[in-house]
């Protein structure tokens, strides 16, 4: 049995669910999200809890069941709280900044990175090394993140790059001296 699947998603009073046979909507202050269901997976709304329902007791209708769940859950929270990532630039003259619609790298290559920024996500500069993704799409949020990682991931040396806050690199030792 799923034990996530089988738990209700208890919604805040400012959160309004919208259920369908293909699709759930869920609306909160922060924004609108819709989900479409998978086959077999159907999900009711009633008063203060979400409830996710499989047609049969197949694997894939277990682990189905237990994904609708966690991404209604997480659709609940984006709506409510949102979600943020947070990225850090390591290396000399690496800076970052905000300009329209554009994310400005400066990376040491021989031109600036412009990366668009998405419709739904707001992302905002500290210092100038420090990116701040937000918005209310948790899947959004964490392949912005990842793309922007990967335009100049950390490298094993010196650990220049463009890393999450909090994360490690693992160093390689550099030559030896004969």
């Amino acid at each position: 049995m799923s034990r996530i699947g089988r738990m209700p998603v208890v919604l805040p009073k400012e959160v309004k669910v919208t259920c369908e046979p293909s699709k759930v909507e869920v609306a909160g202050p922060k924004g609108h999200l819709v989900h479409h269901l998978p086959p077999g997976i159907s999900v009711s709304a009633d008063g203060a809890k979400v409830s996710v329902q499989r047609s049969d007791d197949s694997r894939t209708s277990k682990s189905l069941q237990g994904l609708t769940r966690s991404l209604i859950a997480n659709m609940v929270t984006g709506v409510t709280r949102g979600f943020e990532k947070r990225l850090e630039i390591v290396g000399i003259g690496f800076r970052a900044d905000v300009q329209d619609n554009f994310l400005k790298l400066s990376l040491g290559f021989s031109h600036p990175v412009l990366f668009p920024i998405p419709q739904g996500i707001k992302i905002e500069v500290e210092k100038q090394t420090q990116i701040t993704i937000k918005g209310i799409d948790k899947q959004q949020v964490g392949d912005v993140a990842a793309e922007l990682r990967s335009i100049k991931p950390p490298e094993p040396y010196k650990g220049k790059g463009i890393r999450y806050v909090g994360e490690r690199i693992r160093k390689k030792v550099g030559k030896a001296k004969a």
